[in-house]
């Protein structure tokens, strides 16, 4: 050790250090209970906005009308504000899992076709003719 650093250490022992003080610092108690209850509001306010931004992805998505079911793509808060990686990533969703993709509705009549012959209703008059 070099004579600057022992003087040094010896300055350092001779001194009496104050880094830990007699009393914490204390706040009272309505001070911290207002604190608290701000916290609390905020948190609740957060927690509310990130569901409607949830909401508000899903409907984005469910517009597209290119997926069944709209909660098949995670959520991302750039979907909300950029419309082209909302429908690069439901691209790329439906790329891996074509089975995802939103169901075409059937075109035309859905009963056309050969339906046979239809049978003719039972007639009185008919019988009678017969009969006769």
């Amino acid at each position: 050790m070099s004579k600057e650093q022992a003087e040094n250490t010896d300055d350092i022992a001779g001194e009496e250090t104050t880094d830990a003080p007699d009393e914490p610092d204390n706040f009272p108690r309505d001070y911290v209970e207002g604190l608290r209850a701000e916290n609390a509001k905020y948190r609740t306010r957060a927690q509310h906005t990130d569901e409607l931004a949830q909401r508000l992805h899903t409907e984005l998505v469910k517009a597209t009308g290119r997926l069944a079911d709209p909660s098949d793509l995670a959520y991302s808060e750039d979907h909300l504000t950029d419309s082209d990686a909302l429908n690069t990533a439901i691209d790329e969703l439906l790329t891996a899992k074509p089975h995802l993709k939103k169901p075409t509705a059937p075109s035309g009549d859905v009963g056309q076709g050969n339906r046979g012959t239809a049978e003719v209703p039972v007639s009185l008059l008919g019988i009678l003719r017969n009969i006769v």
